[in-house]
């Protein structure tokens, strides 16, 4: 296909490149080589990847993009994955192409560019494709062969959409549909067994805790916990049960049965005020709670099921706004950030007195420690100071030192982060919720404005080159390792 400049898809592609790139060659097709089932091949191979465009020779003016064979439309581009199997509302290959409107979603300038537009029926051959997979000639469905996968996982809160990333090629390799309601139910974040065998999604505007098989992506099970604003969901190491928090005054607290789904305890009172961010101790048996209202943090006893203290954060006379929380990985401090005096503050798991207080970019938000190397990273979601003329920055600490390293811009109001020490990664999703953040490449299906995953190199804490668009409201990362 001939294109014009490039442009990003839903995490997915740059379609877009100079016409005069493009120019008329003889083309050899291989059809049988190609691993397309027949139609399909013939259509892509005539019309996209032709001399000058989406083939071998010429991808790299074209996105990086080659359309020859099945296997290369799964190695993506440079900035995403142009299908995400089982979904056509969300790949750029249908929507560079579709132009007419009762099919649904489309973007412009439409494919392929000073050539006739495809026929409705080359569209809706796309179109059923991808929505049964895109599967090759031998009818094999990309992703599907490995049931142990790694893989990382986005919620999009606008859309009710978890984002699930294969680890290896970086690209997005489904969009699973979440939630029981027609109406958004925000699904605020995912979290992944530590067998890796499950992961569970908890909704701020819902009554459910949903479970999925990790193996395929497959729904297994929900337990309803009443309706509230449920924020934040922590899994123990037995991957056998979590507690739940509810964000509002007089909050709920739930401890589940994740085998069973079922809710072991409810705690519940006025001291509760706006609890979010929780941690375990390194033994598990006591669960650490902030109230963001009220400058208290609880202590509960997981094993008598009771609290055990309540305490001041650090005796401070105004509301810091404690967000979140994590324990060093020697689990001899913990970590919180405060979003009203921007800073993260560090305190002894045996004293619970203050260690450091560490300066970070503003209104601090997720932490997430590297066991591989001495940082923390964190999100400051609302940093305009950093980056004149941006909105946010991933704040880098030296946790043994408790100094600030760097600071990274990844994009508009980062929120989720997440280390991979494995592939020396950090995986940041950003909302992109502000209208002083770039305009969205697509229109999305709910509305709102799609935000963006990028990625930091570990060891060089610079960006790699991948920054996909997704779907509206990224809030939350976690891995299946």
């Amino acid at each position: 296909m001939n294109y014009l400049k490039p442009i990003a898809g839903f995490g997915i592609i740059l379609l877009v490149f100079s016409l005069s790139t493009c120019k008329v060659d003889d083309q050899i097709i291989n059809l049988e080589g190609s691993e397309f089932p027949t139609e399909v091949g013939k259509l892509l191979l005539t019309k996209c990847a032709t001399p000058g465009c989406h083939n071998n020779i010429s991808k790299e003016g074209a996105s990086g993009l080659s359309l020859e064979t099945w296997d290369d439309l799964f190695k993506g581009t440079r900035n995403g994955a142009a299908v995400i199997p089982y979904n056509h509302e969300l790949s750029t290959l249908f929507l560079y192409t579709n132009h007419f409107e009762e099919l649904g979603i489309s973007n412009t300038p439409n494919m392929p560019i000073g050539a006739e537009p495809l026929t409705k029926d080359e569209v809706i051959l796309l179109r059923d494709w991808i929505d049964k997979g895109a599967p090759n000639k031998d009818g094999f469905v990309k992703f599907s062969d490995n049931p142990k996968r790694k893989k990382f996982y986005v919620p999009n809160q606008g859309c009710d959409l978890v984002f699930v990333f294969d680890a290896e090629s970086g690209l997005p390799m489904r969009a699973i549909k979440v939630g029981n309601s027609l109406a958004i139910e925000s699904p605020h974040q995912v979290r992944v067994s530590a067998d890796g065998k499950y992961w569970y999604v908890i909704f701020i505007n819902g009554q459910t805790i949903q479970k999925y098989r990790c193996s395929d992506d497959t729904y297994v099970g929900q337990v309803n916990i009443g309706f509230g604003n449920w924020n934040t969901l922590l899994l123990k190491d037995d991957s056998k049960h979590a507690f739940a928090v509810d964000f509002q005054g007089n909050g709920n607290i739930k401890y589940l049965d994740l085998e069973n789904l079922t809710v072991i305890v409810t705690y519940q009172g006025a001291n509760f005020d706006f609890p979010h961010g929780q941690a375990y101790n390194k033994n598990q048996d006591t669960l650490y709670l902030l109230s963001q209202k009220n400058n208290l943090f609880y202590k509960i006893d997981i094993v008598n099921q009771d609290w055990v203290t309540i305490n001041s954060i650090d005796g401070a006379l105004t509301n810091l706004e404690a967000h979140d929380i994590k324990f060093s990985p020697d689990g001899n401090s913990y970590y919180v950030t405060c979003q009203k005096t921007n800073d993260v503050r560090v305190y002894s798991r045996f004293t619970d007195a203050l260690i450091a207080t560490i300066p970070v970019g503003g209104y601090p938000q997720e932490l997430s420690f590297s066991t591989s190397t001495d940082y923390l990273f964190i999100t400051c979601m609302e940093d305009e100071i950093t980056f004149p003329g941006k909105v946010g920055s991933v704040s880098v600490i030296n946790y043994k030192t408790n100094t600030l390293v760097k600071s990274i811009y990844t994009g508009t109001q980062p929120h989720g982060i997440a280390v991979d020490d494995a592939k020396k990664l950090v995986y940041v999703a950003n909302r992109n919720a502000t209208t002083k953040g770039p305009a969205p490449h697509h229109t999305s299906l709910c509305g709102g404005r799609n935000g963006s995953v990028s990625v930091i190199d570990l060891n060089t804490l610079t960006l790699t080159n991948k920054k996909i668009e997704v779907s509206v409201d990224p809030y939350f990362v976690d891995i299946r390792n």
